[in-house]
């Protein structure tokens, strides 16, 4: 099944006054719907990428695929990123300026029982996009990495410049490779490319595999959550707009050097208590909880520097987490009526 939509009318570039061609790998994953709205709503010309798997149930990221269809700047391809052919020719059909590639096999615990999907999609397939991206001579390529590469690491707050050997699940080990590689693509080839460190992104149109929708859909129903390491986590809660705003800065960045690594986050970590605590607040219920041991692949904590995210861009993400769950938890009452 593909999807193309016509493309009739390019609005005007309201930041430089210039229609720039943009990949976005990823399209209709919740960060990638975020940024390509973003860049839609000042007018570059998208074409989203996306294979629909089946990850999580397609009909969220199909209701995504909606929301971007309203823009008359976008199109849509689906296509498997390990389908080298299929992508040149996307590529030598739309000659993009840039890329954003945000399509990968996310999930750290489903990397433990099917590590082979990480192999094909966040190995061959990043490799095809740092070829395609050499070959077509692309301005920029910014792609997803992850703040799950710095492992267990107890040097707080986590800083792009720290050494990431140990990452402690295979959905980590593929993220620090991806970065290993684009290094090596910016040093032979003078491709410019900047990976972006993510940290816990929620908010509306998030997964059904993380927390927040897992914890919510439960709390609703009056089920008991499942909490791992007796509760004692802290994590960055980035919220969406902030991550996708800071991905489209960069993007846009005059960057000096050819290769970075930036993290995104909100730097102002968050109890995993308090962030459920939130949720109970919002949702106006209460949570039954059930403790269990840490599981395998998990942090215990995340805490991202953003110093360099704010020297490149001069952003800084600000929404709170208490505003964030507010808004989280609106959208989702209004999707599950649907």
């Amino acid at each position: 099944m593909e999807y193309r939509l016509i493309i009739s009318i390019i609005k005007t570039n309201t930041h430089s006054g210039e229609v720039i061609k943009i990949i976005v790998t990823g399209a209709v994953g919740f960060i990638g719907m975020h940024v390509a709205r973003q860049l839609l709503e000042r007018g570059d010309e998208v074409l989203g990428i996306d294979n629909l798997n089946d990850y999580y149930d397609p009909a969220l990221k199909l209701a995504r695929l909606e929301q971007l269809k309203t823009f008359s700047n976008f199109s849509f391809i689906q296509c498997d990123i390990s389908d080298q052919d299929h992508l040149n020719n996307i590529f030598s059909d739309f000659k993009p300026k840039k890329i954003v590639h945000l399509a990968a096999q996310a999930g750290v615990r489903y990397s433990l029982i099917n590590p082979l999907a990480y192999g094909k999609s966040n190995l061959s397939g990043f490799l095809n996009i740092l070829e395609a991206s050499r070959t077509h001579q692309i301005a920029h390529l910014v792609f997803a990495s992850s703040s799950s590469v710095y492992g267990n690491s107890n040097q707080l707050p986590l800083s792009e410049d720290q050494i990431i050997a140990k990452p402690i699940s295979l959905y980590a080990a593929t993220k620090a490779s991806n970065e290993l590689m684009a290094y090596s693509y910016s040093h032979l080839y003078g491709l410019k490319v900047t990976g972006l460190r993510y940290f816990t992104v929620y908010g509306p149109w998030g997964r059904p595999d993380m927390a927040p929708w897992i914890f919510t859909s439960k709390l609703l129903k009056g089920e008991p959550i499942t909490v791992f390491n007796h509760g004692d986590m802290i994590r960055d809660f980035t919220y969406i707009d902030d991550a996708a705003e800071a991905t489209v800065r960069l993007l846009d960045a005059d960057l000096k050097e050819g290769y970075n690594i930036v993290n995104i986050g909100h730097s102002h970590p968050e109890k995993l208590m308090d962030f459920i605590g939130a949720l109970e607040k919002s949702l106006t219920c209460k949570a039954k909880i059930n403790f269990e041991k840490i599981q395998d692949g998990d942090v215990t904590s995340t805490h991202a520097n953003t110093m360099k995210l704010q020297s490149l861009t001069n952003f800084k993400p600000k929404v709170s987490m208490a505003k964030g769950v507010i808004s989280w938890v609106n959208w989702y009452r209004e999707y599950i009526k649907n």
